[in-house]
């Protein structure tokens, strides 16, 4: 396989796939394959409702076209697929986005072509689950008729800084030869350069690991929060004091949502399960981010009970629901734990956020976002998101949404210590 007469297919058009085809599309021929219709039908007119492209990145893109129809593809000579990979109600690595992409490859691919996998997966899943798939229904012989690489993606939704281009990209092939060119591939658009892994399996493991250790260290944060919050001690001003030394690590308590550091552990700790071990450090850290949402719960439980307002009936207003801030993005979002437990105590809860979709809200969590909160309305308030527009209104306005007796629970220290009720 050569990089000249390149014709590359990219399957899946989400945060992942989206910017890789744009790059991709400046450079050569380049098509966007989406099974959703609507999708399709937004990118071809040059929007990108997550926010993550351009208009001008759109227009730069001279050699991309987008696509729903598997056929339109056919042509391809490489696939690069960036489809979800999510957990199951049981935690448990849920294959399905995976494994119907393969079977879509299989009816088209052809002797000679290259697919390449970005979608995050435990070691050993390229070549065990995905791999079998395409030789079953295409006929033909992995490493012999076709090949296959892994390059886990890097994607940062929301984070304008660090983009596709400029985050140093792994890379690994079937063969010496594959991890080669799929190394040179890479190099087109990555300004930032690339590492050849050795194996497929490196490069899955690579991935895998890099959200775990954050999903890790932010547990353990969040334990120290616990802790100090029962000593009566202000666990930002602990961080920040600490911090002053070289080598502490800059981390914050906080919710654990979205669908990389929420979800990867899960991939790694199932593979190592299947071959016998049980991973108790990660697991832990997995329990204890899991359980924020009903910590922060029963912590404001208790601030409005010491403030004499009555819990049930009670009016709260959350502000944010994405997983992150200044990004539409509410997959696997743990602001919704807040939610649900909230009404567990029979309070009526209002959701307020400017970034993410009314409809897919509804649609994701049967949840009705609010326009514009009432003044004077609300016996609790949980800053959960730090949004900028939230940064902008200041104390004051966040204030006036309460009644006159009220708690302010900030969760993302958005607001100075001495202005709120509480803080993680």
């Amino acid at each position: 396989m050569k990089l000249d007469n390149l014709r590359i297919g990219i399957i899946g058009l989400g945060y992942v796939g989206l910017p890789l085809a744009i790059e991709f599309g400046k450079k050569c021929e380049t098509h966007g394959f989406d099974i959703n219709i609507a999708r399709i039908n937004e990118l071809k007119n040059g929007v990108d409702s997550t926010l993550e492209c351009t208009a001008e990145e759109f227009e730069n893109a001279k050699h991309l076209k987008f696509t729903s129809n598997l056929e339109d593809i056919i042509t391809c000579n490489v696939y690069i697929v960036t489809v979800p990979t999510p957990i199951d109600e049981h935690k448990q690595p849920d294959l399905t986005p995976l494994v119907k992409a393969s079977e879509a490859l299989g009816k088209i691919i052809k002797v000679g072509d290259v697919v390449i996998y970005e979608s995050t997966v435990y070691p050993g899943a390229t070549e065990e689950v995905c791999i079998p798939v395409i030789e079953k229904i295409s006929g033909l012989k992995f490493n012999i008729d076709f090949f296959a690489g892994y390059s886990p993606e890097r994607i940062n939704p929301g984070d304008k800084e660090h983009r596709v281009i400029n985050i140093l990209k792994v890379t690994s092939g079937s063969t010496e030869e594959i991890a080669e060119f799929v190394d040179q591939l890479y190099k087109m658009i990555i300004v930032a350069g690339t590492h050849k892994a050795s194996s497929i399996k490196v490069a899955e493991a690579a991935k895998v690991i890099e959200n775990t250790q954050r999903d890790v260290n932010i547990a353990l944060i969040n334990e120290l929060s616990i802790i100090f919050n029962k000593l009566g001690i202000d666990t930002l001003e602990v961080l920040e004091a600490a911090g002053t030394k070289w080598n502490f690590l800059p981390f914050r308590p906080g919710l654990v949502g979205g669908h990389c550091i929420g979800v990867d552990p899960y991939y790694l700790t199932h593979k190592a399960q299947s071959v016998g071990y049980h991973p108790e450090m990660i697991l832990a850290g997995r329990r204890l981010n899991d359980g924020m949402g009903q910590y922060v719960v029963a912590q404001l439980v208790k601030k409005m009970l010491k403030k004499r307002i009555h819990v049930e009936g009670a009016n709260v207003l959350i502000m944010g629901l994405t997983f992150k801030e200044n990004c539409p993005d509410l997959r696997n979002t743990k602001v919704i734990d807040i939610v649900e437990e909230l009404k567990e105590f029979n309070m009526n809860v209002d959701v307020v956020d400017p970034w993410c979709s009314p409809d897919e809200a509804q649609n994701e969590y049967a949840l009705e976002i609010t326009d514009i909160p009432r003044n004077g309305n609300y016996d609790a308030i949980i800053l959960a998101v730090a949004h900028d527009e939230f940064k902008h209104m200041g104390t004051e306005k966040i204030r006036d949404y309460g009644k006159l007796e009220h708690v302010l629970y900030d969760l993302k220290y958005v607001l100075p210590k001495q202005d709120v009720d509480m803080r993680l």
